[in-house]
């Protein structure tokens, strides 16, 4: 156990982006530990165990990282037993459709806590193990909704905007510490189990690249982190070639 590149953490981990992120990274020769809530948690074994027979190195957790003493265990685990971390990437979507007056004070605190108050804790762990290191890479997912709100979606913009901008007061703070931290704006229909079970056609869209495909987003956080502390990106925009912006 123990790879010379370290660890990657991805928070938030299913069948599409986040699956492919550690993917990407493990193929890149890091240790993924990656997470999801305790009642997924076989299903992350599955994924893990998928990782391990390419030859990569997986571990799968069941945490809830809304929960502030889960995610400082967590960090702390993964540091004594896998290796530093090298790569934290949050993952977590929380994308539910409620009309404004629909959306009850749970529903509303709940992708607020998923969405971003989860985003933060997972940068302040990071950022302590990193910072006296003096490198590292936190990687955020953002959506079309980190820029703009759409109706229906005002927890779930209001909690993603919220995130980009953790992200940003992150980058300010912890880039001169040798930290890099960069957000990335997924704007469009990603291919997956969910988008298959609600749309008929996602099969001509692959075929014409008009749909976002999770492996090539994930190539894009591993060039995030390979950029050189010169010329580092703090946010990119990922859609396909015919979305309307």
């Amino acid at each position: 156990m123990g790879s010379p590149k370290g660890a990657c953490l991805v928070v938030g981990v299913g069948d599409g982006v986040g699956g492919a992120i550690a993917k990407a990274f493990a193929a890149e020769g890091y240790e993924v530990c990656m997470t999801r809530r305790p009642r997924h948690l076989e299903q992350l074994e599955t994924l893990a165990a998928e990782i391990r027979e390419r030859g990569g190195q997986a571990h799968a957790y069941g945490v809830d990282a809304r929960q502030e003493a889960e995610m400082i265990g967590l960090v702390d685990r993964i540091e004594a037993e896998i290796g530093p971390l090298e790569v934290v990437v949050f993952n977590i979507g929380a994308n539910v459709r409620f009309g404004l007056t629909e959306t009850t004070a749970q529903v509303f605190s709940k992708v607020w806590e998923m969405a971003c108050f989860a985003g933060f804790l997972t940068a302040r762990e990071a950022a302590r193990v990193m910072v006296p290191r003096g490198r590292g890479t936190i990687l955020f997912t953002g959506a079309s909704a980190s820029l703009r709100g759409k109706d229906g979606f005002s927890a779930f913009a209001s909690a993603k905007a919220g995130l980009r901008a953790v992200a940003q007061s992150a980058a300010r703070e912890l880039g001169p510490k040798g930290v890099h931290v960069a957000h990335v704006v997924v704007d469009g229909a990603i291919d997956g189990v969910f988008t298959r079970s609600i749309r008929e056609d996602v099969q001509g869209l692959l075929d014409r690249d008009e749909i976002l495909k999770p492996a090539e987003i994930a190539a894009n956080y591993v060039w995030l982190h390979g950029q050189p502390r010169s010329a580092w990106t703090h946010e990119i925009d990922l859609r396909p070639h015919s979305e309307t912006w």
